[in-house]
């Protein structure tokens, strides 16, 4: 597989994992009342984004190496090795994009005035129906918002990947790690290539996030 199909599988599938997680988490961390455990909670979802994504990538490889604790158990039982293997591209992808999808979410989840969740609550409507008929859709730009980066940021990840995934052709050798090996190799003209590949994906992802974003702040003035 190519290394640009490579990456879009990997992008696609984190996206989906993420994108459920980041939402749900972040559901669940706005409506803590503990601003102590809160702060936690909210400070070990974060870190993945503050690490260095090769750290990130060694304690992935720690817990999922094959002589380690999941990695035996994955291998034991469904016969997976999850170590450079096209699903730890996955994995990578989904711990350093979450946080920025859980960010956002928590984000726009708050932007929503309280008033409307407190005259749901006192019709006598459920806190499920409240968030996915209320809270949700007024949250949709910055949730989206918050998926369109994490998509991105799953696209062009690099460190975890190469720690867990390693870089091996036509199974964990994405988009990034290819134009690395081509510019370690002195391919620069393949490099080149890649290279735009990324820079055009990038702008329209900054496009997609200009257009909420404008879309999040007219609707606030209405």
């Amino acid at each position: 597989m190519s290394p640009f199909m490579l990456s879009m599988k990997t992008a696609l599938v984190s996206i989906l994992i993420t994108f459920v997680l980041g939402l749900l988490t972040a559901k669940f961390v706005s409506g803590l009342r503990h601003k102590s455990i809160r702060a936690v909670f909210d400070g070990l979802l974060t870190l993945p984004m503050v690490l260095p994504p090769t750290v990130a990538g060694f304690f992935l490889l720690y817990l999922f190496g094959v002589q380690r604790p999941l990695g035996k158990l994955f291998l034991e039982i469904f016969n997976w090795r999850i170590a450079f293997s096209w699903g730890a591209t996955v994995i990578a992808a989904v711990v350093i994009s979450f946080p920025l999808m859980y960010r956002s979410a928590l984000g726009a989840l708050e932007q929503v005035d309280e008033n409307y969740l407190y005259a749901a609550r006192t019709l006598g409507l459920s806190e499920t129906y409240i968030f996915l008929r209320i809270q949700l859709p007024l949250a949709t730009p910055g949730i989206l918002s918050g998926g369109i980066l994490a998509f991105a940021r799953g696209l062009g990840e690099f460190g975890a990947t190469a720690m867990i995934a390693g870089n091996i052709p036509g199974i964990t050798r994405t988009l990034p790690l290819s134009i690395y090996s081509y510019v370690s190799a002195g391919r620069m003209q393949d490099a080149y290539k890649e290279v735009g590949i990324i820079v055009v994906f990038s702008f329209v992802i900054v496009v997609l996030m200009n257009v909420l974003t404008f879309k999040r702040r007219k609707k606030g003035k209405i």
